[in-house]
């Protein structure tokens, strides 16, 4: 089976702002469930550049700081009929200016050609209030907060 999977690399943007966590949905496909801005990484790109790139386009917040790199994990998806293994990487980004609480945004050009997709972006309170996050998007949370607090409350 893994000469039939499709590899491809990933990266999640835990994106913080005094405190709290930006987590969205999919505004016309409630079964994706919440989750961390992220997406694929662009042949010959950077997974620093990536992750900048994809947060981006995601949530149309400019500005936004790269803090650290929080870990990796390989995430086989052909157990559930999906024939694709995604490297994934998780990092830290800081919102340094003063977002909206919520706000829709409209991705137009999703890495799997799929699109537009519209999303809602809201802020969960650090670090008991994140909901469940879909696939996984959690994994890292535990990296996050046990980081410099000072860096995720600011």
């Amino acid at each position: 089976m893994a000469g039939n999977l499709d590899f491809k690399r990933k990266v999640y943007a835990y994106i913080t702002h005094r405190g709290r966590l930006l987590v969205f949905r999919h505004v016309h496909e409630p079964g994706a469930g919440l989750q961390v801005p992220g997406g694929t990484v662009d042949d010959g790109e950077g997974f620093e550049a990536a992750v900048r790139r994809e947060a981006f386009e995601e949530t149309g917040l400019p500005g936004l700081e790269l803090v650290r790199f929080l870990g990796e994990e390989v995430r086989d998806w052909s157990e559930v009929g999906i024939p694709e293994v995604h490297y994934r990487r998780f990092f830290h980004l800081r919102c340094p200016q003063t977002p909206p609480e919520t706000w829709h945004h409209t991705e137009t050009h999703a890495s799997d050609g799929s699109g537009p997709h519209l999303f809602e972006f809201f802020w969960a309170d650090l670090p008991d209030g994140v909901p469940e996050l879909l696939t996984g998007h959690d994994i890292f949370l535990h990296e996050l907060l046990q980081g410099d607090e000072n860096a995720w409350r600011d």
